[in-house]
């Protein structure tokens, strides 16, 4: 087994591959959704790119790279310190997949109930964006809107699921060796 170190780091750059891979799998989605999304709603990147292949690229990594150290750092933290069986980077592949799995669905409900509330007139856009999105564009940009504030609160709460979930299984594996350990002590005596 590698270093708490080493498995620190390697669990940090996991976290920050995965939050880029869904920030550009999202992004590419939801460009193509509402341009205006990134091109009014964001500052301009890079002479204004206007493509929205580009805009889904650029904003994928940018909006994803800190997300991903923040939910790394901790995620680090709790898997490695302190006196429990550690959890290494490879065991966390999966659970990191799920959390990006229920972020999508959530972001996907998230799109379909922003779509139908903003096309009712239940939601519109405030000042200033209004007067800056053209008028026809707005369900798409609240549609949009919707779908990226719930990529982050599921991130968020995913995240925090899978750091509590790594608390307790280190303990629950530390608990079992120290059974195992205790028994072959009584059995060889």
């Amino acid at each position: 087994m590698q270093s708490p170190w080493i498995q620190s780091l390697l669990i940090i750059g996991l976290s920050i591959v995965a939050c880029v891979t869904y920030g550009i799998l999202h992004d590419q989605i939801t460009a193509r959704i509402c341009v205006e999304y990134f091109t009014i709603g964001h500052i301009p990147l890079f002479g204004g790119i206007q493509d929205p292949t580009l805009l889904g690229l650029v904003w994928g990594v940018l909006a994803t790279w800190w997300v991903g150290a923040m939910l790394g750092i901790p995620l680090a933290f709790v898997s490695q310190v302190g006196s429990m069986v550690r959890k290494p980077a490879r065991d966390l592949i999966v659970p990191l997949l799920v959390v990006m799995a229920v972020s999508a669905g959530l972001a996907a409900v998230a799109g379909v109930v922003g779509y139908v509330v903003a096309s009712q007139g239940s939601v519109w856009l405030l000042e200033p964006m209004a007067s800056r999105v053209p008028p026809d564009r707005h369900v798409a940009f609240l549609t949009d809107l919707w779908i990226h504030n719930a990529s982050y609160a599921g991130g968020f709460l995913g995240g925090i699921v899978l750091m509590l979930w790594v608390v307790y299984d280190r303990f629950r594996r530390s608990y079992k060796l120290e059974r195992k350990t205790a028994g072959e002590k009584v059995s060889s005596a």
